[in-house]
């Protein structure tokens, strides 16, 4: 196993994005995002940092050819052809990390076949949204990035990801590694480390891709959403809603589709209501998708259960506790 890379060093890989995010309005929140990561990035913080810091340390140095951030892998393309010794040194390092959720991504050759086909719920979101040229981008849950490099190739000029599971910082460190864009930075932190203050926020678009359904309380992250944001600027938001029901709110206190953290799904007219509560104006329902486990499955790349042993068997409409099948909304809105 190689050198293990410690807090400092990991903490000193975000510097050029901090210095960049310190050029823009969010310039205020660079000094304490430092200080937050370099906390978070500690070896008590989690028993496998130190083997995720190592599986990190042991990927090889490779100079890129072509980076595209605007397609649905994002890819790196190699100068030159990897060795075997190369090509197994990349793999290793990589399913060190394991398990690897939001994707596709392409990295000299090495295909990272994550649990979500992240690009297909980036298309339902850029067809809604469009470019977003020049925009200081704010991703909340963000996971390993995959989502933030899709906004810079969309046009964001920067992007400030946010996520506490320290395996998907490690994550975006691996990726960033090859891709080498000091635009994003996936930061340990949740949206209730954030240095909001009371007035407007800095921020052009805020995503939430399924965030609001883990929060026991959905009106305090709204509320967050809304003062991380400019007047004028746009919230996206993708959620688990009751499509078929849109005015109940089902509430739960065991599993919804084997998962524990899932507090609450509103039915669609529910969910504008509380968008509309945060303050929120010129509220749009953009796209309805039934989740398929086409879309969320197991692959070598995420070994565990997913969706296909989460439903029914004898009825995919239904999780296995009973409740309805996966069915997620974007909704667009604005900061007045």
């Amino acid at each position: 196993m190689g050198r293990v890379v410690n807090e400092g060093e990991a903490a000193e890989r975000f510097e050029p994005f901090l210095s960049r995010l310190a050029r823009t309005p969010a310039a205020a929140w660079a000094v304490s995002l430092r200080q937050l990561t370099a906390a978070r990035l500690c070896p008590e913080c989690h028993g496998d940092l130190p083997a995720w810091r190592a599986a990190l340390a042991s990927l090889p140095a490779m100079d890129p050819e072509v980076i595209r951030l605007d397609a649905p892998c994002v890819a790196v393309e190699p100068k030159q052809a990897m060795d075997a010794a190369t090509r197994r040194a990349l793999h290793a390092g990589l399913a060190g990390l394991h398990p690897w959720r939001k994707g596709p991504f392409c990295l000299h050759g090495i295909t990272i076949d994550a649990e979500w086909r992240s690009d297909w719920k980036w298309r339902r979101v850029e067809d809604a949204i469009g470019a977003l040229d020049g925009r200081l981008v704010l991703d909340v849950g963000c996971g390993n990035g995959y989502y933030g490099y899709r906004a810079l190739g969309a046009g964001a000029a920067v992007v400030l990801g946010i996520d506490p599971t320290l395996r998907f910082v490690l994550q975006f460190l691996a990726v960033n590694q090859y891709l080498r864009e000091e635009r994003l930075a996936v930061v340990p932190a949740a949206d209730t480390d954030l240095p909001l203050a009371a007035a407007a926020g800095p921020f052009d678009t805020v995503l939430s891709m399924g965030v609001l359904y883990h929060r026991r309380d959905a009106a305090a992250h709204l509320a967050q959403l809304y003062r991380a944001l400019r007047p004028g600027g746009e919230l996206v938001l993708e959620t688990l809603v009751l499509a078929d029901d849109p005015k109940r709110v089902l509430t739960l206190s065991g599993r919804y589709a084997r998962m524990r953290n899932v507090h609450a799904i509103p039915g669609t007219d529910r969910l504008i209501d509380w968008v509309a509560a945060a303050g929120f104006r010129g509220i749009e329902v953009v796209d309805i998708s039934r989740t398929t486990p086409c879309e969320q499955r197991s692959t070598a790349w995420m070994r565990f259960e997913s969706l296909a042993h989460c439903l029914d068997p004898t009825d995919p409409r239904r999780t296995v506790e009973g409740h309805p099948a996966p069915t997620r909304a974007i909704l667009v809105a604005a900061r007045p």
